[in-house]
């Protein structure tokens, strides 16, 4: 029998100054039996950081994500089938940055463990010619800070102000600093 996934419920107030993004989200999130809270939180903040201003090019969504390999974790779709934005967490491959890099208008990377820099080093020089790749690195202390915030129903106040992101939750604060490893060339 398999195991099924746990549902989370989260209330997001985001207010991103830096885009000029603000709203109120409601969002379910299946956390899949084989992922980890920390990487649950990611995939909140990952949507925090990219939502996008307004929904004429279609929304920011959760997709299948761990439960099949061909979609990221989340995206942005337009009405005519074609992918807008793709988030991938951790630290893929070349092979499948290469493949999403072709699909997508814009391909962003999280990356969020403490090995990020040698995962980093070493694909660096081979994604030189990406130039809609972007990729982020969250320190690994501040990404597991942001897990200790998680609650099956949750209610968190995000603030994005000069690159950093506050959150603040029922059970305390967390300060990230995201590090730009490789810039989107626009």
């Amino acid at each position: 029998m398999a195991l099924k996934a746990t549902i989370y419920k989260a209330q997001l107030q985001i207010a991103d100054m830096d885009r000029h993004v603000y709203g109120d989200h409601n969002l379910t999130i299946a956390l899949h039996p084989s992922e980890t809270e920390e990487r649950m939180m990611q995939r909140v903040l990952a949507f925090a950081m990219h939502l996008p201003a307004d929904d004429l090019r279609g929304r920011l969504e959760f997709s299948k994500g761990l439960s099949d390999v061909d979609e990221p974790d989340l995206w942005q779709i337009d009405l005519t089938g074609d992918i807008v934005h793709w988030i991938d967490l951790g630290q893929p491959d070349e092979r499948r940055i290469r493949q999403a890099h072709g699909r997508a208008e814009r391909l962003t990377v999280i990356s969020y463990a403490s090995s990020t820099p040698v995962w980093w080093s070493a694909l660096q020089n081979k994604l030189q010619r990406t130039p809609r790749l972007a990729v982020v690195q969250i320190p690994a202390d501040q990404s597991q800070a942001l897990a200790q915030l998680a609650e099956r129903s949750m209610q968190l106040q995000i603030s994005i102000q000069d690159g950093s992101v506050y959150l603040n939750a029922a059970k305390g604060s967390v300060e990230i600093h995201p590090v730009l490893l490789k810039e989107r060339e626009e």
